[in-house]
C-alpha cells in the first residue's frame, strides 16, 4: 500500500495540483460562507455538509473525469487465445493514443471472468474477475500512435467460457 502511495504522488502532474488546491480552496469559501450565514441555521448546516461532501467526492471524481480526458486511449484485441502446452493465456492487440498529449508509459490491466447463461451473474463477474495479470509499456506513444502488446495471464487452467477486459492507464 505504500508503494503504492508514493507512486501516486510521484505521478502528479501540474493539473492534479491545480485540481486539488482549487478543491480545497472551495472547501474553505464554503464554510466562511457558512459562518457568515450562521444565523441562518438550516441554510449554515446545508452548506457545511456541502462543503464536506465537496471535500470527500469531488477529489476522487475530478482526478478519474480528468485523467480520463487527458489521457485517452483505444485497445484494440487481435487475438486472445489459451495455449495448448502450458497453463497460459496469450492476449495480443494494440493500444492507440487518442489524446492530445504523448503518453510516457501507459500499464495495461487485464481481468479474465467467467460466462455463465445467467446474464446478471455474467456482469457481476464482470466486476470481480478470477484472473487478474498487469504489464507495463514503457515506451513513449506519441499522438495518433499504435503500440502492439503480447500479455500473459498465467497460471490459466480454465477450459469453459470465459470474458477478457484489457484496460490501459497512461501518463
Amino acid at each position: 500500500m505504500k508503494a503504492r502511495i508514493q507512486d501516486f504522488i510521484q505521478n502528479l502532474i501540474p493539473y492534479d495540483y491545480f485540481l486539488f488546491g482549487g478543491i480545497i480552496v472551495l472547501f474553505i469559501l464554503l464554510l466562511t460562507l457558512a459562518i457568515v450565514l450562521r444565523h441562518k441555521l438550516g441554510l449554515a448546516i446545508f452548506i457545511v455538509l456541502t462543503a464536506f461532501g465537496v471535500l470527500t467526492v469531488a477529489p476522487v471524481a475530478g482526478y478519474l473525469a480528468m485523467h480520463h480526458q487527458l489521457f485517452k486511449n483505444k485497445i484494440t484485441l487481435h487475438e486472445i487465445k489459451a495455449l495448448e502446452f502450458t497453463e497460459a493465456l496469450l492476449i495480443k492487440g494494440d493500444i492507440n493514443n487518442t489524446s492530445k498529449r504523448p503518453f510516457k508509459e501507459c500499464t495495461l490491466y487485464t481481468g479474465v471472468s467467467k460466462v455463465t447463461p445467467n446474464p446478471y451473474l455474467t456482469q457481476l463477474y464482470h466486476f470481480i474477475p478470477f484472473k487478474k495479470s498487469s504489464m507495463t509499456l514503457h515506451q513513449p506513444i506519441s499522438t495518433g500512435e499504435s503500440v502492439s502488446f503480447k500479455l500473459f495471464v498465467e497460471p490459466f487452467r480454465y477450459t469453459k467460457k470465459y470474458n477478457v477486459t484489457v484496460k490501459a492507464e497512461c501518463r
